[in-house]
């Protein structure tokens, strides 16, 4: 299937009720390499990019898969993404920030300055992950996330086919998946997972973002704990007005 033989609405109606496998197939054949499958080692991603390397080999169409190196990230998540180039046989694309960038960063407010303020922090992902989410998703046409609205408020609306800010094609084939229906799908299929979930790691980022979560605390609840619930996203993920 070629994107030119599928006009626009009718593809993104298709995708908006395709079960995990078709979406990511049909996005693969529609869009090729200009698709871009985004990956932080989270269960919920490493259950697309699972389904993603099957579709890819059933399509003929390797996935374009990429993670951000934000340059504070936990060992076992480069553990796991060994795994994943041996699993799946990808080349999973690395996006480290700009060094220059990061220098001006620290230089004004040190290496911890995100513990201060929202403001503080949003600096921080605007350069560690913002920048580099730009130059990964350079001449795409479409990407793919594995946001849930289950895992906080500030993601209850997201849809399955969205428009982002860029005007790029955003799917979240998981987006009304709840947990168990992920940690299910990863069971069943032997997808390996991130070794921090075992510790009480719901969600996977930077060692001094990310904490494990109590009994009773929602998913999210470990990332950038010391902010409320409305604040906690990095930017990557605004709703288009």
């Amino acid at each position: 299937m070629s994107a030119a033989l599928v006009s626009p609405v009718n593809l993104e109606s298709r995708l908006a009720v395709a079960p995990l496998y078709d979406t990511l197939r049909l996005a693969l054949e529609a869009f090729g390499p200009r698709v871009r499958v985004a990956c932080s080692f989270g269960v919920e991603d490493m259950v697309i990019v699972h389904e993603a390397a099957r579709a890819g080999r059933d399509a003929g169409v390797a996935p374009s898969v990429f993670m951000l190196d934000t340059g504070r990230l936990h060992q076992e998540t480069f553990d796991l993404l060994d795994r994943v180039r041996s699993r799946y046989d990808l080349a999973v694309d690395v996006y480290a920030p700009d060094a220059t960038l990061v220098q001006d960063l620290v230089r004004r407010g040190g290496p911890n300055a995100f513990y201060g303020s929202i403001e503080e922090r949003k600096a921080c992902c605007a350069v560690r992950k913002i920048e580099p989410l730009g130059r990964a998703l350079a001449g795409a046409m479409a990407w793919v996330t594995g946001l849930r609205r289950e895992q906080s408020p500030t993601r209850a609306g997201i849809e399955r086919v969205e428009r982002d800010e860029r005007g790029l094609l955003k799917l979240s084939p998981l987006a009304d998946w709840t947990e168990d229906d992920v940690w299910r799908f990863a069971r069943d299929h032997g997808v390996p997972t991130h070794a921090l979930h075992a510790r009480g790691f719901a969600s996977i980022g930077c060692v001094p973002c990310t904490r494990a979560i109590k009994p009773g605390e929602p998913v999210r609840a470990g990332r950038w704990w010391w902010e409320d619930a409305e604040h906690k996203e990095c930017g990557l993920h605004p709703r288009r007005r």
